[in-house]
Parts: structure tokens; sequence; C-alpha cells
């Protein structure tokens, strides 16, 4: 995991400055809040002194109780003002928080997206920045009232009576070693239960995403053994979190309040002696009494001082990955030509390519081919800036992609892969990603030219049908044939279409190469393909064997100079006369 230099407070530091009025308008109304809480304590002697003087007039007993009820009343009333105002700026926290994460996630490798199981970081995004809010919205402004509040009302009976206000503080050291049993090992034991979680978070996402396999072979919940283990293992972890930590604190509650075991005997033997006077003692009870209500309030968000230090650190390791070295000055494009100069890269420490020097003209269509694996997608990807490269160079327009600003760079590149993500949308807003500012009659144009329209109007409700989550609601023919839409609208100089046709039928495919022709004239184009008969036509024909340019140039060519592309190609013949034939059988 990669460790920030920057320690908890400075992260949170980070997040809650730009907030920080709100944060101190909290605390004050929090510490005034506190006041008010301790005031009715004062009010309660003064009544117990005037019993012990004997006062008879009732005006002065229902002057005390009503100064006693309003303080009451303005407590709930300034810790409202409080909780509102530090909720305010923890929920504008929170929402920055995650804004920084999902604008950070653009801007880093897709090697570290892909090693990230989409349901870790959906807890982080989710669970995990919402875990800030207890710490930001409560710790900050009550723990702090809380114990000025209680530091304030000490001194005072260090004032009134400094041995009354050591016996008041006896019960301290235990409630302190209390504390202290119950915090040991804590972010140990809170880290392992967040570990756990996020398996089973990782595990359930699983789960969901293989249903239909889980289904057609017969499984079931309890029978696929990893997702039962990963619960039976977050379960044992909250149990165990849980099981170390409450002896400790029940044993601190009972402990803090025992004022009075310590407080009554040493002030009674100090009265008996005549070194203190009654006054002084039945204001030291009450007060030491009062002051205990503070500090239990402190000690009851320990288990929120605890998990931050894990919660943060999450929280960081996101922020403090290393993006993709990108500058933000818009960089000079001389033309779309592109050319890949001694291109090497390992994936995981896995060299993938090696030494992979192409270019490709401007306006032409080149063709990568070869077995799987070998390649063809991650040159692709190297091209998209999804990853940098480990060594050489990507230029595009003499340029290199690396002193190219990412935005500018995404607008220049359409990329369709096989698996395309649609959005839980409906369909024409899933097109109109391409092009946000796109009107009804541009969508529909382009759902035409790319032979979507008329499935599109089949459905209940034409284009404002919602696609589903993944695009759920659609096969897979389908969703691919929106994704190259939401391509093509967006009318960019170089298209990358990395196996974009390999969820359609024969017959959707036709009309989606003729599409991609018109649409794609003068720009740019680079298909990753292995039916070979779709990419014949191709200016130039790439053959990627092994992370290297094993051949390359037309159709033609390779079959005379081309081993390896005369083999898959035959293969491909082969196949393709096979499916005809066994169609013509079952139509006889």
């Amino acid at each position: 995991m990669n460790q920030s230099s920057k320690g908890i407070v400075s992260w949170l530091w980070e997040f809650a400055s730009p907030h920080k009025g709100g944060y101190i308008a909290s605390l004050v109304f929090a510490t005034l809040g506190v006041a008010c809480q301790m005031a009715p304590y004062f009010c309660v002697a003064q009544i117990v002194l005037a019993l012990l003087r004997g006062e008879t007039a009732i005006s002065f007993y229902g002057f005390y109780c009503l100064i006693a009820a309003g303080f009451w009343v303005l407590r709930y009333f300034f810790h409202g003002i409080s909780t509102t105002l530090s909720h305010q700026s923890t929920f504008a926290v929170i929402s920055e928080v995650r804004l920084k994460l999902t604008k950070k996630l653009t801007r880093l490798p897709m090697g570290y997206l892909l090693d990230t199981p989409s349901g870790r970081m959906k807890n982080i995004l989710v669970e995990r920045v919402d875990s800030i809010e207890p710490t930001l919205a409560h710790v900050v402004p009550e723990m702090g009232g809380n114990i000025l509040i209680s530091i304030a009302t000490i001194v005072y009976l260090f004032i009134l009576d400094w041995r009354m206000a050591l016996a008041a503080l006896v019960p301290l050291p235990l409630g302190i070693l209390c504390y202290m049993g119950m915090m040991g090992g804590y972010g140990k034991r809170f880290a392992n239960y967040v570990s756990k979680n996020k398996l089973l978070n990782d595990t359930a996402v699983e789960y969901i995403g293989g249903i239909e396999v889980i289904k057609a072979f017969n499984q079931s919940a309890s029978s696929y053994e990893k997702f039962t283990t990963a619960a039976k293992e977050a379960a044992d972890s909250a149990i165990s979190w849980m099981r170390s930590t409450l002896p400790f604190f029940s044993l601190a509650l009972s402990v803090f309040p025992a004022v009075l075991v310590s407080v009554l005997p040493i002030g009674s033997m100090l009265y008996m002696k005549g070194s203190l006077p009654v006054e002084t003692f039945i204001v030291s009870i009450i007060l030491s009494l009062g002051v205990m209500g503070p500090l239990i309030t402190t000690m009851s968000y320990s288990d929120d001082i605890g998990k931050i230090h894990t919660i943060v650190n999450e929280v960081a390791d996101v922020l403090t990955q290393p993006d993709l070295a990108r500058p933000t000055v818009a960089a000079e494009i001389n033309g779309y030509d592109i050319c890949l100069e001694d291109i090497s890269f390992a994936y995981r420490e896995k060299p993938v390519l090696h030494g992979i020097n192409l270019h490709i003209p401007a306006g032409s269509v080149t063709a990568l081919v070869g077995p799987s694996g070998g390649g063809k997608s991650t040159i692709a990807k190297l091209i998209a800036s999804l990853w940098d490269a480990g060594s050489g160079r990507i230029t595009i327009g003499q340029t290199d992609i690396q002193h190219i600003p990412l935005a500018q760079l995404n607008s220049m590149i359409a990329y369709v892969a096989q698996d395309n993500y649609l959005f839980n949308e409906s369909i024409r807003e899933n097109i109109r990603m391409g092009k946000p500012s796109a009107s009804n009659e541009e969508v529909e144009k382009v759902a035409r030219l790319s032979g979507c329209h008329d499935f599109i109007m089949k459905l209940e409700q034409g284009y404002e049908t919602c696609s589903g989550s993944g695009g759920g609601h659609l096969s897979g023919g389908e969703r691919q044939r929106i994704t190259i839409a939401r391509a093509m609208l967006k009318d960019a100089p170089i298209v990358i279409l990395d196996e974009a046709t390999a969820y359609t039928d024969p017959e959707n495919e036709a009309v989606i190469q003729t599409a991609v022709s018109k649409l794609v004239e003068g720009k740019t184009l680079i298909v990753i393909a292995h039916r070979l008969s779709t990419i014949t036509d191709s200016d130039n024909i790439v053959v990627i064997e092994n992370g290297q340019v094993a051949a390359q140039g037309t159709h033609n060519k390779l079959l005379e100079a081309s081993p390896l592309y005369k083999n898959m190609w035959e293969a491909h013949r082969s196949v393709k006369d096979s499916i005809e034939t066994k169609v013509q059988e079952v139509l006889i």
C-alpha cells in the first residue's frame, strides 16, 4: 500500500480547511452548549446552600429553577446550531473528497484500476468517505467543547479548594487505564475488520456479477464457498473487535462517574477537621458530579478516533497514487499521424511488448491482428494513454503523448472496446455522452448511421428506454452498437475499435462496418479484430505476435509474406465455411 508522508491530522486539515469557518463556529456553539449544560449544577449548588441557610422565600428557589431550566433549553439550542454548522461543513467535505477521488481515478493508469477490485473501490468511495463524518461533524466540535468546559470546571474546583479538586479526579487515572486497555491494538483490530469487509464487498460484487453462471451450474449462496467464507470472516472480525473493547469500555463508564467514592469521605474528613467550609464542600460535590458528564461524552468518541487512522489512510492511499504524468497546458498538434518508437511495456512485471516500432499515417485504416495475448489491445491502450509505456515514446502529430494534457488527448481519440460500459440512463443519454451538447436530432442521426435506430424504436420507450446498469437490459450486440454510436458522435479525429464487433451477428456486423466506413472518412482508424474478413480492405495490417511486430502490409501482401497471417486467414475461412455449411444444412 502506498503510504503518504502526511499524517492523519494533516489529511483531515486538508479536507476540512476550506470550511474551517464553519467548524470554528460549530466549536464555539458546542462550547456554549456544554457550558449551558454545566450551569444548572451551579444553580443546584446555590439552592442547596440556601436550604442550609434556612432560606424560605419561594421566589428565590423559583428564580434559580427558572435559570437552570433556561440554561437547559439553551444547551439544546446551541447544540442544534453547532450540529447544523458542523454537518453542513462535513457533508460539503465528503462531497469534495469524493470528487477528488473520482477525478483522481481519471488520472491513474489502468494497471492500478485493474488491480483494484471494483467492490474495494466502491467501499472507499462510499463507506470509507462516509466514515469521516463522525470525526469531523461530532468529534471536532463536541469533543472540543466538552474538553474545554471540563478543564474550565476542574480549574474552578482547584480555585475553590485544591484538595477537593484532587479528590474529584481520583477516578480519572483508573478510567484512563480502562480507556488505554480499550484502545490497545484498536487500530489493528479495526484494520482487520475493514480488510475482511473489503473482501466481502469484492466477493459480493463478483457473486452478483456471476449470478448467471452460478444459477446455470446449480450453485447457491451457501455452496459458493468463496462468498460464504468471506461473509463468515467479516462477521468474526466484527465480533472479535467488539469483544476485545466492550469490557474496558463498560468498566470505564462505571469508573468515571464514581467521584463520590472519593469526594464524600475526603470532604467529610476535611469538614470535620474544620479546614473545609460547608459551602465549598457542597459546591465541590455537585460540580464533581457534573464534570464527569462532559468527560464521559469525550470518551465516547474514542471509537471514532480509533477508526479514523485506517479510514483516512485508505482514502489517502488512492489520492497519493502516482498520476499519469501529463502537462496542463494544451500542446500544439501537427496532424494526427501516430508513431510508436521502440515501445516496451510490462504488466504486473510481466513483459507484454518488446520494442514496438509502428507508423500509422493520418487518415489511414490500420488493423492489428494476431494470436490472443500478443499485445494488440495493449498497443491500443497505450495510444489512448490508458497506460504509460515502460520505455520508448508514442507521438501524435509529432508530439509525444506524454506532453499532451489528458483532456486534450481524450478529445482527440474515440476508443471503443468490446466491453464498453453503458450507464443506468436512457439510451439517448448513453449515446449523447459522446457529445454532451448534441441535439436529439444529432443523436438519432448517428444512431441510424451505426445501425441502432431500428432496434431502439422497437423498444417500449424508444430512445428513452433505460439501458440498465452496465447495459443489462440490452443484448451484447445492442450494447456494442450503442457504444459505437457514442464514439461516432464524439467525432474525434482518431478512432480506436478494439474488438468492437465482437458481440454482433454477421448481419449487424455488416451494417456496422458500412457505418464505420462512412463515419471515419478522413480520420485515423485503428481496428483490432479476430474476424479477419472485416479488415481485409485496411491500408495496413499489422501482425502482432508475442509482443512484437511480426509482419505488416496489405491483406494480399501478408498472405504471401507472412506464414502466421496466412494460417490465421485459412483458419478463419475454414471456420466461416463450416458455419455457413451447417446453417445451410439446417435450412434444408
